[in-house]
């Protein structure tokens, strides 16, 4: 029975230019191996699958696999599950607000505008991290070829996804990284994590306060465009390592030149250290799938 489909661009207003991730419409009949047989096929680093919710105060429940697995939460595929719910008449805001339920729990939304000027923004769930070690960090200067700052020292930051994040010396030396990503699967691994996120500042007065780059080879994603939970973990970084007075408490990332992408993210550090993220989406693939 063919099901409603959309492919949504995220982090931007632009076709082509963003993330897209896959949103089938009313999977309940699916099971999970049928899920991961669509995702293995859309080849896309993240395919969802609307659900009915099961916990109270959600208004739509998502599950979201990469190519090869189940993840607990993303960053892309919560706002762009959002944006084609809404437009496909399956949720309506209440007072601008969504509730997502996935494996991490409940995840607000905040939704702003109407049609293209849509602004869709997430809450970050809680997140765990720890510090690498010496040998890990001098690990992960081998595989991306090109040194990392120690202080801050690289850190794996959980959030659903394990993003191992590090802080370079600046957006330039972001974009020239040309990584091992046949090692970098195999220091996933060994590390305890799902990706790697690096990023580094532009200078003052560019419309983007740093440049960010997200790998996941160990889990069929060379070089995720446009990453909503690598930018998250940044954003943790950037408050858990005393970088917000350099780099502001609300501030916009860049990610997806290296791939030919022009994604914007915005980022906001409340006071008490809450992380809300979010962008625009737009639906540049719209009908259905013989699943």
């Amino acid at each position: 029975m063919p099901l409603t489909f959309k492919q949504v661009d995220v982090f931007t207003a632009t076709p082509f230019k963003g993330n897209p991730v896959a949103v089938v419409f009313g999977a309940d009949g699916l099971d999970a191996a049928q899920m991961q047989r669509i995702a293995n096929w859309t080849n896309l680093s993240e395919t969802t699958f609307l659900l009915k919710p099961t916990q109270a105060g959600a208004t739509h429940r998502v599950r979201i696999f990469t190519p090869r697995s189940e993840l607990p939460f993303a960053g892309h595929p919560t706002l762009g599950t959002a944006h084609a719910a809404i437009e496909g008449g399956v949720v309506t805001p209440t007072n601008g607000k969504l509730v997502q339920e996935c494996k991490v729990g409940l995840v607000g939304l905040t939704v702003t505008g109407e049609g293209a000027r849509r602004t869709i923004t997430l809450d970050l769930p809680s997140t765990k991290s720890r510090v690498l070690d010496a040998g890990e960090i001098a690990e992960m200067e081998a595989v991306l070829g090109a040194p990392v700052e120690h202080d801050p020292a690289p850190r794996v930051i959980d959030v659903g996804p394990k993003w191992i994040t590090a802080l370079m010396k600046d957006a330039a030396t972001v974009r020239a990284v040309k990584p091992d990503l046949t090692r970098m699967s195999a220091f996933e691994k060994k590390v305890g994590g799902t990706g790697v996120v690096i990023f580094g500042r532009h200078a003052d007065g560019g419309s983007a306060a740093v440049e960010v780059r997200a790998f996941a080879p160990s889990d069929g994603v060379p070089e995720d465009p446009v990453c909503g939970s690598g930018n998250g973990c940044v954003a943790v970084f950037i408050r858990d390592s005393g970088l917000i007075d350099a780099i502001g408490r609300s501030y916009a990332a860049s990610q997806g030149f290296c791939v030919g992408r022009d994604g914007r993210i915005s980022i906001d550090i409340a006071a008490d250290g809450a992380v809300k993220l979010g962008g625009q989406c737009v639906t540049v693939v719209d009908g259905s799938i013989a699943a």
